[in-house]
């Protein structure tokens, strides 16, 4: 077929994305099947090979990348076939991932004994696909994990001899409020507060371990390929299209060009992380928030502090309310002590404030200097730096969780308890119930939404749900600011979640930004940073160990800078130059005097709260070249 059929003639090729694989022949002029109509075509059955090179010279005819057919532009791609793909090597991921394996192992070894009916399963067609450069490199949290779900995943992990060495238990808690110059310590830990039983982690050595459980399972795991595109199939989810790698700044080929690939899979699992931008194109495309609250987010700002031993005691916890936080800003700070002098403080700011000037990363370089982080700080030495956003809407911002031959788990879908400030655990409990689900389709080979609908049912039935039910309105009750939802959390803790209402409601997190009005507003006094106990965003980035290759497309896309250049400045003072925590954003001086947009995406530390937060959403945050980014290498 290969040589009656040869590629390089002029007809025009495109490639059509169904199972079995197919090409459709069409001449210039024509339309191609998926949108709403047929043409005659002539199909040419691929042989049955996982990988082929598919050489297109396609052209455009009138669809857009949402329809069924895509068609590349002149570039040839290899596209590989499998059963699972997984975007997202985070907890959630991994755990998918790792639960499927053990799945497959158990159902395979049971096929073998003659104690199930079946065909056997293969680890070797699962694939897991992660941006950064090595496994763990993009993971970033405070973090204090509750065991419960790495129990269920990895029975005994924690026993005597086999607990990871980065993983401390809590010995202590303790949350404070705080003024400018004092702080109070509450006489009784709320609930939610206490974590006796759980340990202080690095995720990003927690990722690395459990990649390590992973890899030893047969999946194939590639790094430094980000998954840039959804790709459907007559409507339904059938993989992702990777990032092409050697394109230069005005997005020409260079030497070293590799175009992206196409991964065909049965089944997808989105588990990017907060803001996906696949879990995001997908969840436009196939209105997954119809009927939900919008998703609201948090900022974390962190650094990781070597201090002198001795002056706090490993396993310690604190949390803090008040300053440098308004009593109209949701958030609050943390510190957590580790073994060898080592604490990971960090504040989080609500991305639903109302003050366009408000910077997160100038709050986080505030709070330490206040007295109680100053005499512990004192001496000590700023290690690492780090920036992501949270997702905070809770139960009733998750979006429809499957469609068909897709899945979303953890942060990507919401699975975060905004009250206790962690979310690791339910990303991994989420993982495992993606991975028994998608399993079960994989032996009945069905995966449609009908099939893949059984992890809403898990998810259902699971302790997950019972844990993020309590917490349904929480985030949503400090819409009107703390001290109203103080009382509104009150009133939901002895309700079961409920509180006033049954479901309260909320606005995207942008909409809360007042606007300037044209009027002039006195400047406000910007924090010097000292260099040693703080600051300024350019110093944290390079202790971010961000790195970008420079000669390429920006990955930071404003729709139209006219409006940053104009009616930003004047409406809202150009916002983005302060809720970047990474210093990409800045307005410059033209020619003519005006301030004009610059940015700077090598600074970008992947944390998206451009995308989240610019008050005309006009920023779409979309992956860089795969392998760049941050290295959050002990975060």
């Amino acid at each position: 077929m290969y040589g009656k059929n040869d590629f390089t003639t002029p007809r025009m090729y495109a490639r059509v994305l169904c199972r079995p694989a197919t090409l459709m022949a069409y001449t210039p002029g024509d339309c191609i099947p998926g949108i709403n109509r047929h043409i005659n075509c002539t199909c040419l059955s691929l042989p049955a090979t996982p990988w082929r090179k598919i050489v297109t010279y396609g052209v455009f005819c009138g669809f857009t990348a949402g329809n069924s057919v895509l068609v590349s532009d002149m570039t040839q791609r290899e596209s590989l076939e499998m059963d699972v793909l997984i975007v997202g090597a985070g907890p959630a991921g991994m755990a998918t991932a790792l639960h499927l394996a053990q799945l497959i192992e158990k159902h395979n070894s049971e096929v073998d004994s003659g104690t199930r009916q079946g065909r056997k399963l293969s680890t070797e067609e699962i694939y897991l696909l992660e941006k950064g450069r090595e496994i763990g490199a993009h993971l970033l949290s405070g973090a204090v994990l509750d065991p419960r779900s790495l129990k269920e995943l990895l029975p005994g992990f924690d026993q005597s001899g086999k607990l990871p060495s980065f993983f401390t238990p809590v010995t202590q808690d303790g949350v404070y409020f705080l003024t400018e110059t004092s702080e109070w310590k509450l006489p009784v830990t709320p609930p939610f507060f206490h974590n006796h039983g759980n340990y202080v982690v690095s995720i990003n050595r927690l990722g690395r371990w459990l990649g390590e459980q992973v890899e030893a399972t047969g999946l194939s795991v590639f790094t430094g390929f980000a998954g840039k595109e959804i790709l459907y199939e007559d409507g339904r989810v059938s993989g992702v299209r990777t990032d092409d790698k050697g394109l230069d700044r005005e997005g020409k080929p260079k030497s070293n060009f590799e175009p992206g690939y196409d991964l065909q899979a049965k089944v997808t699992v989105l588990a990017e992380g907060t803001h996906g931008s696949l879990a995001k194109q997908l969840i436009a495309d196939k209105r997954l928030n119809a009927g939900r609250n919008p998703q609201v987010y948090a900022i974390g700002v962190k650094e990781l502090w070597e201090i002198p031993a001795g002056r706090i005691e490993p396993g310690t916890v604190i949390h803090t309310a008040g300053w440098p936080l308004t009593a109209n800003q949701y958030g609050g700070g943390w510190l957590y002590a580790m073994p060898e002098g080592r604490i990971s403080i960090g504040l989080v700011s609500g991305l639903d404030y109302s003050d366009p000037g408000y910077d997160p990363h100038e709050a986080f370089q505030r709070y330490k200097t206040h007295p109680f982080f100053r005499r512990i700080l004192e001496g000590g030495k700023m290690l690492k730096y780090g920036a992501k956003t949270i997702p905070e809407g809770g139960w009733y911002a998750m979006p429809k969780l499957v469609t068909d031959g897709a899945l979303i788990v953890g942060d990507s879908a919401g699975f975060l308890n905004s009250q206790r400030l962690k979310g690791i655990h339910l990303a991994i409990k989420s993982g495992m119930l993606a991975a028994e689900t998608v399993f079960e389709a994989l032996r009945d080979d069905d995966f449609s939404e009908a099939k893949l609908s059984g992890y809403v049912q898990r998810v259902d039935q699971s302790w997950a749900k019972h844990e993020l039910w309590k917490v349904r309105n929480y985030h949503q009750a400090f819409e009107h600011g703390m001290l109203a939802g103080g009382i509104h959390v009150a009133l939901q803790m002895v309700t079961g979640g409920r509180g006033l209402y049954e479901r309260y409601p909320n606005r995207a997190g942008h909409e809360h930004l007042h606007r300037l009005n044209g009027t002039s507003r006195t400047a406000r006094e910007r924090l010097a940073p000292d260099g040693k106990l703080t600051f300024d965003k350019l110093t944290d980035v390079y202790h971010s160990a961000t790195k970008h290759a420079e000669d390429q497309p920006c990955h930071l896309l404003i729709h139209d800078t006219n409006i940053c250049n104009q009616r930003c400045t004047v409406e809202y003072g150009n916002p983005c130059q302060h809720f970047c925590p990474a210093a990409v954003y800045e307005m410059v001086e033209a020619k003519d005097g005006s301030k004009q947009i610059h940015l700077n995406p090598s600074n970008c530390v992947h944390c998206k709260t451009c995308d989240i937060m610019d008050p005309y959403q006009i920023i779409t945050w979309v992956p860089p070249e795969g392998g760049g980014g941050p290295n959050y290498e002990n975060l």
